[in-house]
């Protein structure tokens, strides 16, 4: 999965499972290469109006598709046990052998608070996430190996046993990040870097430090830089900023977000975002080239893989423009 590619992200928030994997579909056949989609238990914003089940939707694109796909990402460490994302994950793995890439994070309140556990601070969450991708790694090893294995660690414990259902080869754990200490951490752990669009700088800085990573680890297995980037196009330019307010403010809210739980709260806020608050973070443009230099740009950092999503509901109309004015001019 090293060779550079754009893929299209279905975004669960917003539209009907249906209706997604119909859009997937459809974005394949146009050229888009693979499908990325997040583990959401609720939208950002009552607007979006969807949320539906990951697992689900990931095995019908499968069917209805030929490329990558994973969950771009799920959190392991409240709603999820560690072993029941590992056991999830390796059976698309084994469904659809070379497909499947599994995407870890640390998880945002929003989905996370509905079990009724403690909210910790970010840096007791990203320890969470590492440990639940230590040992979702072990139980993939172990299980390949046709061996037991058990867990006892500071936030997580499994008892001895194994996954009996596995692929020849292991689904690729990445790590989302948006930071550059987790992201230089997790290219010692991890098989890849997932994060989001924001400025070119600071994008560089991240696939820097988690190359810093997998140096350090020594390892010389190959790693992916993923990307999903969102963005507004829309015949005009008014209506490209419409959608992007409308549909996706939260693109434009530059705060943390990992701690607010309802969408009516995001509803609230949302109310203050601005279009010059998208800049750097969104491109929203009626020209199609300028969003081919933007991810053209992001290409050429390394991105390996890098996924889009538009803001506006016109997801077949999009489609078609950039698979015949976007994609066939990226290079790397």
């Amino acid at each position: 999965m090293s060779v550079f590619s754009v893929g299209y992200a279905a975004m669960l928030e917003r539209f009907a499972p249906a209706e997604a994997v119909a859009l997937a579909a459809y974005a394949e056949s146009r050229g888009f290469s693979g499908v990325m989609a997040a583990d959401h238990f609720q939208p950002w914003v009552p607007a979006q109006g969807q949320s539906s089940f990951v697992w689900n939707v990931l095995t019908a694109v499968a069917e209805r598709t030929t490329g990558d796909f994973g969950p771009g990402v799920t959190a392991p460490t409240f709603r999820w046990h560690p072993a029941m994302v590992a056991q999830a994950s390796a059976t698309l793995a084994a469904m659809y052998p070379g497909r499947h890439w599994l995407g870890i994070g640390s998880g945002e309140a929003l989905n996370e608070h509905i079990v009724g556990q403690y909210w910790p601070e970010a840096a007791e969450r990203i320890n969470r996430m590492f440990e639940a991708v230590d040992l979702i790694t072990k139980l993939f090893q172990a299980s390949r190996a046709g061996r037991d294995v058990k867990h006892s660690g500071p936030h997580f414990r499994l008892e001895s046993t194994r996954l009996w259902t596995m692929p020849e080869v292991p689904p690729p754990v990445l790590i989302a990040t948006a930071g550059p200490v987790t992201a230089r951490r997790a290219g010692r752990q991890a098989d890849g870097l997932i994060t989001v669009g924001a400025p070119v700088e600071k994008i560089a800085g991240l696939f820097s430090r988690f190359d810093d990573g997998v140096r350090e680890s020594g390892r010389t297995a190959p790693t992916a830089k993923v990307l999903q980037l969102h963005l507004s196009w829309a015949p005009t330019d008014e209506e490209a900023r419409a959608n992007a307010l409308r549909e996706w403010p939260n693109g434009g809210m530059r705060f943390p977000k990992s701690d607010i739980r309802s969408p009516f709260e995001f509803e609230q806020l949302a109310k203050l975002v601005r279009i010059e608050d998208f800049e750097g973070r969104m491109v929203i443009s009626a020209d199609p080239d300028v969003h081919r230099a933007a991810i053209q740009r992001y290409a050429d950092l390394g991105a390996d893989r890098i996924y889009l999503h538009n803001a506006g509901r016109n997801q077949r109309e999009w489609i078609d423009v950039f698979a015949r004015d976007v994609l066939p001019r990226l290079v790397r």
